[in-house]
């Protein structure tokens, strides 16, 4: 059976805000926000976010949650990859490399110039699979944030 990589629905809330709560703990962060937002952000009326889930065996195992952006310089759309996330148990499967190609693959079919995301400096197990994925870590940009 293996691998199952699909899009989430609103069914799913309940499992995507377990793994973001899981990603939190891993990266020493808290979550301030709540399963309903979420589902609401997710599969309202005007959707903000979208995820694909990862089962194995018919288990969730992890998740990635993306979002359109825009490049001007390409004139394209592009797929910001906001959080990707393998429980501990099911690592080194090829789950994430399989969430990530259909993420590839979905930016392929919008006709989007990227695929882009951030990863915490600290985490080389990540910045080395990603550079085994075929992506480079930029080094003169940083990430600019105001908390509303």
């Amino acid at each position: 059976m293996g691998i199952t990589i699909r899009p989430a629905t609103r069914e799913d809330s309940s499992h995507i805000f377990a793994l973001v709560q899981a990603l939190a703990e891993y990266e020493g962060l808290t979550v301030t926000g709540s399963q309903e937002a979420l589902a609401t952000h997710l599969f309202g009326d005007r959707p903000f976010a979208y995820a694909l889930m990862a089962e194995w065996e018919g288990k969730m195992a992890g998740f990635a949650l993306y979002f359109y952006n825009y490049s001007t310089f390409l004139t394209k759309p592009g797929i910001y990859l906001e959080d990707l996330f393998v429980l501990p148990a099911y690592r080194r499967r090829g789950i994430a490399t399989a969430l990530l190609q259909e993420l590839k693959r979905i930016a392929i079919a919008q006709n989007c110039g990227r695929l882009e995301w951030s990863v915490l400096e600290w985490n080389q197990s990540a910045i080395a699979f990603y550079e085994s994925m075929g992506a480079q870590v930029l080094p003169d940009w940083r990430i600019c944030r105001i908390v509303l």
